[in-house]
C-alpha cells in the first residue's frame, strides 16, 4: 500500500447503509476521476479518526472523507491531531449534507470528485473545543462546522440510546418526543472574546449554537453569515417562551429568518467560554458538536484558523 495513494475513509453505514452496499461501484467511480486509491472502511464510532490520524503519520498527502458530515468530522479529527499535515476531500453519502452547503459543493458525487480532482486547497479555520465528556472527564475535539448546546444535543443523546431496530425516522420522532419532555432552559454565563477584546454575557436559552459553518440539522440555516475562513465564529443564542414556543419557532431556522426573533442574540467572537447558571440543567443541556452527542458543559472554544486544508 504506497502512502502517495489517496486513502478513503468509508462509514458503511452512511445514507442508511447505502455507502457500504455500493462501496465497490463507488471505489470505482473514484478511482476513474482521482487515479488508484487505497480504502479503509471503518467499524465503530471514532474509528475514522483513529485510521486519518495514521494515515497522515504514514505519509499521506490526501485523506478521503467517505460518508455524512460524522465522518468527515471524524476524519479531520485525525488529520488535526497528527498535525494536519494533509488535505481532506470530501464525498458525501449521507443524508445531512450540512457543510458541503456551506462550501457550495452540490449533492453529487461528481460535484465532490471534481472538487477533490480540481487540486484547489483552502486553508479552513476550525473550532478546539475543551468540555466535559459524557463521563464527565475533560475532553477535546476539533469541529469544521458547528457546535450547539441545549435541546439538539439532548436529542442526539437520545437518539444513541435508541435500539436500533426502531429505524432512523421512528427513533428520531421519539427521541425528539422524549427530550422536549427532559429539556430545560439554560442560564447562560459566556466569557467572549473578538480580536482581544473580552466581555462577558448572560444569556437565556434553550439552544445555543456556536457556528464556524452556516447549517446544521439536515439544511438548517443557523447563521447565514459565517464564513469557514474569516478567522471568527458566529454564536447565535435562542430562547422562547415555552418548550412548544420554541419547537414552534425553530422551522423559522431553515430559512434564516429566526435571527429578527424575539429571544434570539447574535455576535461574533474568535473564543468563548459556555457554562450553566442553574445546575438543574446541567444533565440535558448537552453539546452537539458536529452531529455528534459527546458531552456537557462547560465548554471552551476557540478558533484556528486556517488549520484544516480541504479540497473544496
Amino acid at each position: 500500500m504506497g502512502v502517495s495513494r489517496a486513502l478513503a475513509i468509508v462509514n458503511p453505514l452512511s445514507g442508511g447503509g447505502r455507502a457500504g452496499r455500493t462501496l465497490a461501484d463507488l471505489r470505482a467511480v473514484i478511482e476513474r476521476r482521482l487515479g488508484p486509491i487505497d480504502v479503509a472502511v471503518t467499524s465503530r464510532g471514532g474509528h475514522a479518526i483513529e485510521v486519518a490520524r495514521e494515515a497522515v503519520e504514514s505519509g499521506r498527502s490526501l485523506v478521503l472523507a467517505v460518508g455524512g458530515d460524522g465522518t468527515l468530522h471524524e476524519v479531520a479529527n485525525g488529520v488535526l491531531q497528527a498535525g494536519g499535515g494533509a488535505a481532506v476531500g470530501y464525498v458525501g453519502q449521507g443524508t445531512g449534507g450540512d457543510f458541503r452547503r456551506t462550501l457550495g459543493i452540490e449533492h453529487r458525487l461528481d460535484a465532490y470528485l471534481d472538487a477533490i480532482a480540481g487540486g484547489r486547497e483552502r486553508a479552513l479555520d476550525v473550532g478546539r473545543a475543551r468540555y466535559r465528556g459524557l463521563d464527565g472527564t475533560p475532553q477535546e475535539r476539533w469541529f469544521v462546522n458547528i457546535l450547539s448546546a441545549g435541546l439538539g444535543g439532548l436529542v442526539d443523546r437520545r437518539i444513541a440510546d435508541m435500539p436500533k431496530a426502531l429505524g432512523g425516522r421512528a427513533a428520531y420522532y421519539l427521541a425528539s418526543l422524549r427530550s422536549l419532555v427532559e429539556c430545560e432552559r439554560a442560564r447562560l454565563r459566556c466569557t467572549v472574546s473578538l480580536a482581544g477584546e473580552r466581555g462577558e454575557r448572560r444569556l437565556d436559552a434553550f439552544m445555543i449554537a456556536v457556528c464556524n459553518g452556516s447549517f446544521f440539522g439536515g439544511g438548517m440555516k443557523v447563521a447565514p453569515m459565517a464564513r469557514p475562513d474569516d478567522g471568527r465564529f458566529e454564536v447565535v443564542a435562542m430562547d422562547a417562551p415555552s418548550k412548544l414556543a420554541f419547537v414552534t419557532f425553530s422551522r423559522r431556522i431553515y430559512d434564516g429568518s429566526h435571527l429578527t426573533a424575539p429571544g434570539v442574540q447574535h455576535f461574533a467572537c474568535d473564543r468563548i467560554a459556555i457554562d450553566l447558571e442553574n445546575d438543574r440543567a446541567r444533565g440535558v443541556f448537552l453539546l452537539d458538536v458536529d452531529g455528534e452527542p459527546l458531552g456537557g458543559l462547560p465548554v471552551e472554544i476557540e478558533v484556528v484558523p486556517g488549520a484544516l486544508k480541504m479540497r473544496a
